[in-house]
């Protein structure tokens, strides 16, 4: 609910119910989004020997974004900030600011990288796709990216999508510039590029629609076979795991494992699950036991080496805008509260989750005085049938609202968005209890109320 100013001790009343209420009101159990007794997902997943990993966008690593990559995962995968049209758009001219800043805050952070990707047919530099080059040409141009970039990162990133969706559906060779114009050899050249340039990275073939037995991932795994009979350095499959609701592969461990037996490792590289919208509190139920499902197939196969998420959060996630009616594909939904998605991973990583009852725990946000320039806030937290050991409350301010000071909690702003913590004295909240936090802040113009979320 929001306004466009708020009278003096007006009050607003977050109201969770529904699938709403699970996901935010499971977020709110303890120190891990799921529940207090859970470790985050990077410390199952390693008590598992397992990676859990997601893609992320580099300038939104800071704020709740860049709490949550840090804490929960092990490995980071740059969405866009790696591809040739991202590094270097302009012939000759690159550009690896954001490429950097994700590399950096994984080091910073004890997680591993994966970079994405050095051969596709798509987001590609017009100056690539729109030159006439002779085969010679093109071999030289691509050899020289990978020696580029992957030199770069030489032994700080630990695996390398190389050839990114070199098949079609029906098992054929896309038709692309790089197939076209070297032939299917271009795999091996990439793959054997990319080997000179870091030697300790491990080195995949990425694909999507291949997650179960069918023609298109037959035809990877030919190629791959191929390609470890003639010796061409090849460490790995990604199998990419954008899928729809309801249609999880049957075959899915079953591939897995016919890869593995191949002597490669095997990563789910891109996983998520989307779904017609709006979500409901049923479709949002069967997503959680589906993500279970792909996450357990990676367990069960000791060379399947982890998962990882193509974003984390449904306010990071490119399916909405590719897929116009669809969405909520990821395991965080768009103000960061983890859903059943989230539980999922966390139970085929063997840890446990319990929801509280719905409506057990609520946040009320309000406005306690106003003046001309600004306000004091103040935010309770109850709980009924439910108790919580630690807490966090997330906001975004609509009209340019800063907060100046802060009491009984730490508040932290990024831009519009506020994220606050308990203080060493109030992260209990019993069943029948309640804490309160207050802050100052300055307001413009006008004073529209935010909706409170709990993680």
């Amino acid at each position: 609910m929001r306004t466009s100013r708020s009278p003096l001790r007006s009050r607003l009343t977050t109201l969770l119910t529904g699938a709403a209420a699970l996901t935010a009101l499971t977020a709110l159990l303890g120190a891990a989004p799921a529940h207090a007794a859970d470790p985050p997902l990077r410390d199952l997943a390693d008590a598992k020997g397992k990676v859990i990993g997601t893609a992320v966008t580099g300038s939104k690593l800071t704020g709740t974004y860049g709490r949550i990559a840090g804490e929960e995962f092990n490995f980071l995968t740059p969405g866009n900030a790696m591809k040739w049209g991202s590094v270097e758009p302009t012939r000759g001219t690159f550009n690896w600011t954001e490429a950097d800043q994700i590399v950096d805050f994984a080091e910073a952070n004890g997680q591993q990288v994966r970079g994405h990707t050095l051969v596709w047919h798509s987001q590609n530099p017009s100056w690539l796709t729109n030159g006439s080059w002779t085969s010679a040409q093109l071999s030289q141009l691509m050899n020289d990216h990978i020696a580029t970039e992957v030199g770069r990162y030489k032994g700080r990133l630990a695996a390398w999508d190389v050839v990114n969706e070199p098949f079609n559906e029906d098992g054929t060779y896309r038709q692309t510039l790089w197939y076209n114009g070297l032939g299917a050899d271009y795999i091996a050249q990439a793959l054997t590029a990319a080997r000179a340039a870091d030697p300790s990275a491990k080195l995949y073939i990425n694909d999507y629609n291949v997650e179960g037995v069918n023609a298109k991932s037959t035809a990877l795994y030919n190629l791959v076979k191929s390609l470890k009979e003639r010796g061409v350095p090849i460490d790995g499959v990604g199998l990419q795991a954008h899928l729809i609701l309801g249609q999880v592969p049957s075959t899915l461990q079953q591939n897995i494992q016919r890869f593995a037996d191949l002597g490669v490792d095997v990563a789910i590289t891109e996983l998520d699950i989307r779904m017609q919208l709006p979500a409901t509190e049923a479709k949002l139920a069967q997503q959680g036991t589906e993500y279970e499902a792909v996450v357990k197939a990676c367990v069960a196969v000791s060379r399947c080496t982890g998962v990882t998420v193509w974003g984390f959060t449904d306010s990071d996630s490119w399916i909405p805008d590719t897929f116009p009616g669809q969405g909520a594909a990821t395991p965080y939904d768009e103000n960061y509260a983890p859903k059943p998605a989230y539980s999922g991973i966390v139970t085929a990583l063997g840890g446990t989750t319990t929801p509280p009852p719905t409506g057990a725990c609520t946040a009320t946000y309000g406005v306690t005085s106003q003046w001309n320039t600004g306000f004091t806030g103040q935010v309770t937290i109850a709980c009924s049938g439910a108790s919580l050991s630690s807490w966090r409350a997330n906001w975004t301010f609509g009209a340019g609202q800063q907060i100046t000071q802060a009491w009984n909690a730490t508040c932290t702003q990024t831009g519009s968005a506020v994220s606050c913590t308990n203080v060493s004295w109030n992260g209990s909240v019993p069943s029948g209890g309640s804490v309160t936090f207050g802050f100052n802040a300055n307001w413009n113009g006008s004073n529209p109320l935010p909706t409170v979320t709990l993680a």
